[in-house]
């Protein structure tokens, strides 16, 4: 079943995270940017899927989401393995306590932000 405004809802929720995060200094704080540019991405492509009435439910959620994603909407290979690379890291963080380095945010915020966009003009 389509869920358009939860999708609604998701899409402002990643615009206000994006609008907040150009306003924070990202290279000084990098593991909450990361977890910041994660949870944008993550509820771009659950509105997206929202849209259509998929679901991706339970363990293995985020993968199986970012695996659907990448291959209906073309994203490519190398954008599917950065976006599970960026979720592993996510988890690291939640889980592990893993600290992002400064360098990862510089090294590869214009590919996150790209694909960001990407999603929302699929929105």
């Amino acid at each position: 079943m389509q869920d358009r405004e939860q999708a609604k809802a998701l899409k402002k929720l990643a615009e206000v995270t994006l609008e907040r995060l150009k306003k924070t200094n990202m290279e000084e704080y990098p593991t909450n940017t990361l977890i910041d540019f994660y949870d944008i991405i993550h509820n771009l492509m659950e509105a997206i899927t929202l849209k259509e009435g998929v679901k991706a439910k339970g363990d293995g959620a985020h993968q199986e989401l970012i695996d659907y994603v990448a291959s209906k909407y073309s994203l490519g290979e190398q954008n599917r393995r950065f976006l599970q690379e960026m979720r592993d890291n996510r988890n690291r963080v939640s889980y592990e306590g893993f600290i992002i380095s400064k360098n990862y945010i510089i090294n590869h915020k214009e590919k996150i932000v790209e694909i960001a966009n990407k999603l929302f003009a699929l929105i």
